[in-house]
């Protein structure tokens, strides 16, 4: 996605060896104009899955997958979340998910109310490192006994092996921008 690419190369910044920020337009700041492009991208490219509900887990996910949602007639989104609350369901699908960025682990749930066995799910998610949220979601869907359609990514970091973990189960993975590496606190693309 040719727009994405120019941004990532305008804005982001390389803050360490394998470490992109992009929260000036991504997931701190969100450009509301490219989320509407990232959304039609991704039901562009899959228009041929039978998407009945799109998952993400908070928080960067979220406004990435309303924004798809709106190409698929509007159907919902489910966020999978981060923290245990008081009012959640206490036999929600859990998953124990290991965070890149911040370097601990935490468990990953979602009521069992909006996920099941007749839903075909399109998984969102603004990066894919080592695909522990991805692996995450997968699990919970797995439980729910939910039928994963495909999982798409905004920015793939291709040198690591989220993107392998995923298409090795047969799941249909799109990613709008892969990076193959950084080079001197800059982005190659593949």
């Amino acid at each position: 996605m040719k727009v994405l690419k120019e941004r990532i190369l305008r804005d982001g910044r390389v803050i360490m060896p394998d470490i992109l920020k992009v929260d000036s337009f991504l997931n701190h700041q969100i450009d509301v104009a490219l989320f509407d492009e990232i959304g039609k991208e991704f039901a562009r490219r899959f228009q041929k899955e039978r998407i009945n509900k799109i998952l993400t887990i908070e928080s960067s996910g979220i406004a990435l997958a309303v924004m798809t949602a709106r190409y698929f007639h509007d159907c919902p989104v489910v966020f999978v979340k981060k923290a245990n609350s008081k009012i959640m369901d206490p036999h929600a699908y859990k998953a124990k998910v290991h965070s890149f960025t911040k370097n601990n682990d935490y468990t990953a749930q979602c009521a069992k109310a909006y996920l099941g066995p007749e839903d075909h799910i399109l998984i969102i998610d603004d990066f894919l490192a080592n695909g522990a949220a991805v692996g995450g979601m997968l699990e919970i869907c797995k439980q729910a006994q939910a039928h994963v359609e495909g999982v798409g990514i905004v920015i793939e970091k291709g040198f690591q092996e989220g993107h392998d973990k995923i298409v090795s189960q047969g799941i249909h993975l799109e990613s709008l921008a892969i990076i193959d590496h950084f080079e001197n606190g800059q982005v190659v693309f593949k």
